[in-house]
């Protein structure tokens, strides 16, 4: 069994989110990352460029998100499907913390908008 308890996941801070790895490559996990992201509020996103298809759950709070041209706020329960190679963004403009759940396959990497290098962020590898 691959159990991996709050407590024994993985902390990255980029960008003022806080990433917490439930599953990875160093956790045994043979093709799916999963992880917690805690937003702080008044965190404004980083607009970058996904290298494969990623799904965006909320579990509290607010956020919002922009794909492409497309913009909608996201409450707890929502969930969207961020498609691969598409501009994307997540702000918390509110003044509560919000938190989400997301899944990915391993190996995605991304590219922050307007920059040519490539992130391979270590929670989803």
């Amino acid at each position: 069994m691959l159990l991996t308890k709050p407590e024994d996941a993985e902390e990255f801070t980029v960008h003022g989110v806080l990433f917490r790895s439930y599953s990875r490559s160093a956790t045994g996990a043979a093709t799916l990352g999963a992880w917690q992201a805690a937003f702080p509020p008044n965190t404004p996103g980083v607009p970058h460029h996904m290298s494969v298809e990623e799904v965006f759950h909320v579990l509290s709070g607010r956020v919002q998100v922009e794909i492409g041209v497309e913009r909608a706020e996201l409450l707890p329960g929502d969930a969207v499907t961020i498609p691969a190679g598409s501009r994307f963004r997540v702000s918390n403009e509110t003044e509560e913390p919000a938190t989400a759940w997301i899944v990915t396959p391993l190996g995605m990497n991304f590219t922050i908008e307007g920059t040519t290098n490539t992130v391979n962020p270590p929670w989803a590898q």
